[in-house]
């Protein structure tokens, strides 16, 4: 069907791979357990256009550039590795709010950019899109854009379902934290190590 042959097995494979915990959803959860479901659909909107933008990169051949030139596979790599750290040090530093400071409320063009950056500079992705997707193609279908184009947004319903389900878990989080500060703090802590070893690992991955 529209060139795809294996549907079953490509959407088990998509579940998958979206189940395991990434910058991405941590990045969506923590949002909405700090400002509601508002701001995490502006994280999801960022991490939406993020992956959109890198199979757009996958399907003009981006990937196959990086192979052919690791220097800049590695310059990339490494500015996400610096960026995923820096957020995760800024988390871990923040000040923590006391009962009468007045909460934060960042904007949601705010959130998004972020969510946006955080999603770009997952350059494995590339990568994964370009060894994925052809999997999944019967090259014999006259019409291989449409089975890409088909592939792609099935892979934006499920992340889409799944960050919508986590930023309203997110959100009920928060509703649990409110007058539990010392938690709220320790959570923000653990966000900021989660990126930072995100970062580490990007930077060690070959």
């Amino acid at each position: 069907m529209f060139g795809i042959t294996d549907l079953t097995s490509y959407l088990l494979g998509t579940v998958f791979i979206i189940l395991l915990p990434g910058p991405n959803s941590i990045f969506a959860l923590s949002v909405a357990a700090k400002q509601g479901v508002r701001a995490g659909y502006a994280a999801a909107a960022g991490i939406v256009t993020g992956d959109l933008i890198l199979m757009l990169l996958a399907s003009v051949g981006v990937a196959s550039l990086m192979r052919t030139h690791p220097e800049a596979f590695n310059w990339v790599r490494y500015a996400g590795t610096a960026y995923l750290s820096w957020m995760g040090i800024k988390m871990l530093l923040a000040k923590p709010q006391t009962a009468s400071d007045t909460p934060v409320n960042i904007p949601s063009s705010h959130i998004y950019k972020q969510a946006l950056s955080i999603s770009l500079v997952n350059v494995k992705a590339i990568l994964f899109f370009m060894a994925f997707f052809p999997q999944f193609v019967d090259p014999t279908y006259d019409r291989v854009p449409l089975t890409f184009a088909i592939l792609g947004m099935i892979v934006q319903a499920v992340s889409l379902a799944y960050l919508t389900f986590l930023i309203f878990a997110g959100a009920g989080l928060s509703r649990r934290l409110a007058g539990k500060q010392w938690l709220g703090r320790w959570l923000a802590r653990l966000t900021g190590v989660l990126f930072i070893s995100f970062g580490l690992r990007l930077a060690l991955s070959s």
